[in-house]
């Protein structure tokens, strides 16, 4: 008798077991669908953007288009000499989509900021219907030199002042959260593209994009992709788009 309660017991004890693993799986397919499709508020930022490398691959931009995106900006180069090998190709499909396209530069600490400029328009040539150029400023994937806020203020300026004469509209500062808390004080007043995974950026600061997805399903591309939102209709859009320096 004791061996036959035994297996009861330890019958009920691995059906709880399954039962338990099985609304934990549950609750994580279901928290994964949740952050994958996550997104602000589309009546109040209507406009959605991605942002992209060579690391998406080739990409369907018709299908990228149709998939309820407005606009891109594109990789165009990295430091004093990298340039990103898919930009010119990009560049061209997004266009013939339809799709508003900008090309941002990977500011790097260890390399000056003119010799970087010439790099970027050197890569993405400044063109009527371009977006303002954008300014990628972070720590990740950067060498391992921080300067302090006053060189980097100087070196960014060396950046801005022919890029900006070059494309006659002010750039759009990309900011990571920790970037953000180390040179808030030193950045030049522009346009912000702030990166806020989840949730919205904090108010310390407006900003005219939100990257509001590192991870998220785009049709047309393989993989994942950022996601971004714009701060206006479409009408506030066109007059950023067009606003001179």
């Amino acid at each position: 008798m004791p061996d036959r309660f035994d297996r009861i017991r330890w019958r009920r004890i691995a059906m709880r077991t399954l039962a338990i693993a099985t609304v934990v799986l549950a609750a994580g397919v279901a928290a994964r669908a949740w952050f994958l499709h996550w997104q602000p508020d589309r009546e109040r930022y209507p406009l959605r953007g991605i942002d992209v490398s060579h690391h998406q691959g080739a990409i369907d931009w018709h299908a990228v288009a149709r998939d309820d995106v407005a606009f891109a900006y594109l990789k165009a180069s990295e430091g004093g000499d990298h340039r990103d090998r898919r930009y010119g190709e990009n560049a061209a499909g997004a266009r013939a989509a339809g799709v508003a396209v900008g090309a941002y530069h990977f500011f790097t600490f260890c390399r000056g900021g003119a010799e970087q400029a010439a790099n970027f328009l050197a890569a993405a040539p400044a063109r009527a219907d371009a977006l303002p150029p954008a300014l990628d400023l972070e720590f990740g994937g950067n060498c391992g030199r921080r300067p302090d806020a006053a060189a980097m203020r100087a070196e960014l300026d060396a950046f801005l002042a022919p890029v900006e004469a070059a494309y006659a509209r002010p750039a759009l500062l990309y900011v990571t959260p920790e970037f953000f808390d180390a040179y808030r004080d030193a950045l030049p007043p522009r346009p912000l593209w702030r990166r806020s995974i989840l949730h919205a950026p904090d108010s310390r600061a407006a900003w005219t994009l939100w990257q509001y997805h590192n991870r998220a399903r785009v049709a047309g591309i393989d993989g994942p992709v950022d996601l971004n939102v714009f701060d206006g209709d479409a009408a506030a859009f066109a007059r950023w788009r067009g606003a001179t320096r």
